[in-house]
């Protein structure tokens, strides 16, 4: 079975930024997996919740509402601070990430592009720099030693991608987004998409903008070809798995 792996900042960023795409797969039979490394406590829009733990407990249990809508195998939200990865230690989330990377094996992996998305969050920035550090690092004998000598090994996504857009927020700031070199159609996965991302109900108040900026760009989810272990020149494509193997 064909495995895709999505890294994310916040719960409901499953949704916004790979939701199609995720349903999309899942209905195909590929294994898809979401890791999301804050339980997003720094939210402005907090529902009608009266403390950080609750506002985390629920956050969480929407994500898993979500992942459940868009079919997600396995969805996992970690305990870094929302609002702070900039101010993480970075070789302690890439190695987490390094580790996940060599249990579930995915021959694919998404995330943000390091300007933050259409949003420049900081959290969406830092969120691409250590899946990307995590994605090359993984594969190779020489990092993260001691990972190796507890059953796993170095294991190599076939491909990296980063989310991107075919237009900009000009109320956000600015952002200079990774040109499109994949488009996946998810028609018949737009609607699965906004369920999902409703399932979010602390974040109501979003639901009008994030409609609004979704459609825009149609029923398409666009992605940046980021790395491949396989080199190549830049082919425009309308499958993340094209040329994927299952060895």
């Amino acid at each position: 079975m064909l495995r895709m792996l999505c890294i994310t900042a916040h719960p409901d960023d499953e949704a916004g930024g790979f939701g199609g795409s995720l349903a999309l797969y899942a209905a195909r039979g590929v294994e898809t997996f979401v890791v999301c490394l804050t339980p997003g406590q720094a939210a402005s829009h907090r529902g009608n919740t009266r403390s950080e733990q609750e506002l985390i407990a629920r956050r969480r249990e929407e994500f898993a509402t979500s992942c459940r809508i868009l079919g997600v195998a396995e969805g996992e939200v970690l305990d870094y601070r929302d609002a702070a990865l900039d101010r993480t230690n970075f070789y302690e989330v890439a190695s987490d990430l390094a580790r996940r990377i060599r249990q579930i094996q995915p021959h694919v992996v998404a995330t943000f592009g390091p300007e933050g998305a259409l949003t420049a969050h900081a959290d969406h920035s830092m969120a691409s720099i250590f899946a990307t550090a995590a994605y090359h690092w993984a594969g190779r004998s020489n990092r993260f030693t001691d990972q190796l000598t507890n059953g796993l090994r170095p294991y190599r996504p076939q491909k990296l991608y980063y989310t991107t857009a075919s237009f900009t927020l000009p109320e956000r700031q600015p952002v200079s987004l990774p040109p499109a070199t994949t488009a996946i159609d998810i028609s018949d996965y737009w609607q699965q998409k906004l369920n999902a991302f409703r399932a979010h109900t602390t974040q109501t108040p979003l639901f009008p903008i994030f409609e609004k900026n979704v459609s825009s760009s149609g029923c398409l989810e666009l992605f940046h070809l980021a790395a491949a272990i396989t080199p190549r020149q830049i082919e425009l494509e309308t499958d993340l798995l094209s040329g994927v193997t299952d060895e």
